[in-house]
């Protein structure tokens, strides 16, 4: 599969429901993809990123980060500041920064009909 069609799997299998996303699991995911990189579009890892910031917390900053930073600079391109400035600041709108609500809000509206391209 590629990171396009993974990505698919993940929001088919767990939706956004954050109440119901298991923290742990998508933290575990995040590490293996760090250390084990599929080429490709970023897509599958910005899904992952972007449901640990839907369900995190401060905690979390860290390996966000460590997503963005780490890997390639076009998965830096594709998971966003503002997530981490978000947290950073407790989720408070701010200059920079939407508020934490309208920041998931359009996570879930840019996914909720996601379609993987089959290349």
């Amino acid at each position: 599969m590629n990171n396009e069609q993974r990505a698919q799997v993940l929001l088919r299998t767990y939706g956004f429901d954050f109440d119901r996303i298991p923290k742990e699991e998508i933290r575990a995911l995040i590490e293996k993809e760090i250390t084990h990189y599929q080429e490709g579009s970023s897509e599958y890892i910005r899904v992952l990123c972007g449901y640990l910031y839907c369900i995190g917390d401060q905690s979390d900053i860290d390996l966000i980060e460590k997503a963005k930073y780490n890997i390639h600079m076009d998965v830096d391109c594709m998971i966003d500041i503002e997530w981490i400035d978000s947290l950073k600041n407790g989720g408070i709108e701010g200059e920079y920064v939407r508020s934490r609500k309208d920041i998931i809000a359009s996570f879930i509206a840019y996914y909720e009909d996601f379609e993987a391209n089959d290349e």
